[in-house]
């Protein structure tokens, strides 16, 4: 039987409430007067599995600084949206600069049909069964944002909404008979 090996004291176990993924890092190069000034894009994805996702992106001089910073900012723009057996509840279409994005429902083990950027976004946030089509631009980037507006667009079922309200006043009523008592 293998030991399990033991934990080191310097070795701390972090848990993270969000999770990242790098959607992209580039290299931008500017020329100025006398030399090009070489720099770095990352663009990165946070989520966490409660249907919370956030995208930015930074430019630094190393990629490491690029990367965290554009993590601790996606952080701040995180966007919240509700779905619904494992797909949205209705479609949306959204435009971003060039870039315009189409999202649809789709039925159960369809899993998800996109394009690259916008299938490594929609994958993060929890959603299973979507159809996606991008017309216009081809930027990874600009269609990453105009998806990120789209599902910040997303409505909740007012079927699915009607039930929350019904609990809601079930359980404050019964806190108020609780409170008589």
């Amino acid at each position: 039987m293998a030991k399990e090996p033991q934990k080191k004291w310097w070795f701390k176990e972090v848990n993270k409430e969000f999770k990242e993924e790098l959607l992209g890092i580039d290299r931008v190069t500017r020329v100025t007067a006398g030399w090009r000034q070489l720099r770095f894009r990352a663009s990165v994805i946070v989520w966490n599995e409660k249907w919370t996702v956030g995208l930015w992106i930074w430019k630094a001089w190393e990629v490491v600084v690029a990367i965290e910073k554009a993590v601790r900012d996606a952080k701040k723009n995180l966007i919240k949206f509700e779905i619904e057996n494992w797909t949205i509840a209705h479609d949306i279409t959204a435009n971003f600069k060039a870039a315009s994005i189409m999202l649809h429902p789709a039925s159960p083990w369809t899993w998800i049909i996109a394009w690259w950027a916008v299938r490594k976004l929609i994958s993060v946030s929890g959603i299973k069964d979507i159809l996606a089509k991008r017309y216009g631009s081809t930027n990874p980037i600009t269609n990453a944002r105009a998806t990120i507006k789209a599902l910040s667009m997303l409505k909740p079922n007012p079927k699915n909404s009607k039930k929350v309200v019904e609990e809601v006043v079930e359980t404050k009523e019964e806190v108020v008979a609780e409170i008589k008592e």
